[in-house]
């Protein structure tokens, strides 16, 4: 009999709940030859629940590099493998994305089962702006420069950022974030679809102040609003090209830089000398 074509399945599984289970995970789930999870423990406990008993293997982190060629080469024979993280969506902050690359490095056949996400729970329940967003996952484990000068990466982004916190980090990231960003709107998800679902929102340094109030316990999902002030400054090129623009529309030279100045937040004497430079050539 000859065995159908493999597949590397990407199965999200629910973030706390299990009734967000969906119906397309449980068949999959079933169907697989293989499940490959973080914490065997953890997905037996879903295995359980749903009444699945099925040969589970451990991809971890510290295993990825060795396990991902065979888990590939089980596809590749024909098996269909149903990788999943202890919570939400595999490849999230956890060795699943090296295993998907690996998948399409070689050419096998992918499918996503989607879920639930602590990332877009989080963002959507917090309030703040969910229009355009940026997913960092947690901060490093560093140096205090060296953190710094990652968030200090981010300070200029407009997009809400979404950070993954744990609560021996919580008050350090808090600390460093306010340092570096201002006081800025902001929430902190935790515990989503859980009996002690919480969002506490304010400042990050009201956020603070809760902290030396109470410790925050569970799962958490940090949501901050992105840079509101970040002005772009345009270049002598681009000015002088709109300035162009301008004139061939009947502005007058004086009232065109006038504009440019104001709009977009140059100097009108700079933008003059570039111009007569521009005619001296």
């Amino acid at each position: 009999m000859v065995k159908e074509a493999g597949c590397l399945y990407l199965v999200g599984t629910p973030i706390g709940n299990l009734e967000d289970i969906s119906l397309r995970a449980v068949r999959i789930l079933t169907e697989a030859d293989l499940i490959a999870c973080e914490d065997t423990r953890e997905t037996l406990k879903l295995l359980n629940h749903l009444g699945i008993s099925k040969k589970m293997i451990s991809y971890q982190k510290y295993s990825e590099n060795e396990k991902k060629a065979h888990l590939i080469d089980l596809v590749e024979a024909g098996n269909k493998i149903a990788l999943v993280s202890d919570a939400g969506m595999p490849g999230i902050s956890d060795p699943g994305e090296i295993l998907v690359k690996e998948a399409w490095d070689r050419g096998v056949r992918v499918e996503v089962i989607p879920g639930p996400s602590a990332v877009i729970s989080g963002l959507v329940i917090s309030g703040l702006p969910s229009n355009n967003f940026y997913f960092h996952g947690f901060l490093p484990k560093a140096k205090v420069k060296e953190r710094e000068a990652v968030v200090t990466g981010l300070k200029d982004i407009m997009a809400t950022l979404i950070f993954y916190i744990t609560p021996h980090s919580v008050e350090k990231d808090l600390i460093l974030l306010l340092k570096i960003l201002g006081d800025r709107p902001a929430a902190i998800a935790r515990e989503l679809t859980k009996y002690y679902e919480e969002v506490i929102r304010g400042t990050l340094s009201e956020l603070l102040s809760v902290l030396a109030e109470r410790t925050l316990k569970g799962e958490m999902v940090l949501i901050i609003e992105g840079n509101n002030e970040v002005i772009t400054e345009l270049g002598l090129e681009d000015q002088y090209k709109i300035y162009q623009m301008m004139l061939s529309d009947g502005v007058k030279s004086k009232e065109a830089l006038k504009t440019i100045s104001t709009d977009y937040n140059v100097s009108k004497n700079r933008l003059y000398e570039y111009i007569l430079g521009k005619k001296e050539k």
